[in-house]
């Protein structure tokens, strides 16, 4: 071999190894990026209530069993890209499938929890609070602008239920007096 393309071989490996290390760089950001975005969202969860003890235990060992499934995911990933280095030939997709199969097993891992159920009760609470809220100032904005509420309609019904109720029991007492004839 000429100096030359030794020189070039290691330009190449060089350029590789570079594009791979920024590569894994981003994966490992994203990766982080993920799991804060998932903590946030669970933080936002919990907010305004503080769970019991038993909860916070399981919440915490749930996050724990994540952390290890991530990390888990960092090893295999640094095992491939060694392989790579050794100049096995890895398709790109089976590290997106580290991660993939990663995220959601680390998801189980958390959403298993009571204290992930807790949250997400007090979540779907408060959302119901909040729709009760729209719904009640709906229902005056629509007042307010004459038009028919929800509450109109279903008094209306109630009405026409009970009005065909009557009208029966009248139609049943002319039957028995026609036939008393």
């Amino acid at each position: 071999m000429s100096n030359m393309s030794q020189n070039d071989m290691q330009a190449q490996w060089s350029q590789f190894v570079e594009q791979w290390n920024e590569s894994v760089s981003r994966s490992f950001e994203q990766n982080m990026e993920a799991q804060s975005a998932f903590m946030d969202a669970w933080a936002d969860a919990f907010e305004g209530s503080v769970p019991d003890e038993d909860q916070l235990n399981q919440g915490m060992k749930g996050y724990t069993r994540a952390y290890e499934v991530w990390m888990d995911a960092a090893e295999r990933m640094m095992t491939r890209a060694g392989d790579v280095a050794e100049g096995e030939d890895v398709d790109a997709t089976e590290f997106r499938d580290i991660w993939l199969q990663s995220a959601n097993k680390a998801f189980k891992e958390v959403m298993s929890t009571s204290a992930f159920a807790a949250g997400t009760g007090q979540f779907v609470e408060t959302m119901m609070e909040a729709r009760k809220q729209a719904d009640a100032a709906s229902e005056e904005a629509l007042q307010e602008w004459g038009f028919a509420t929800r509450s109109d309609v279903m008094e209306v019904g109630e009405r026409l239920v009970e009005l065909e109720r009557r009208q029966q029991r009248v139609e049943d007492k002319l039957d028995q007096l026609l036939e008393e004839n």
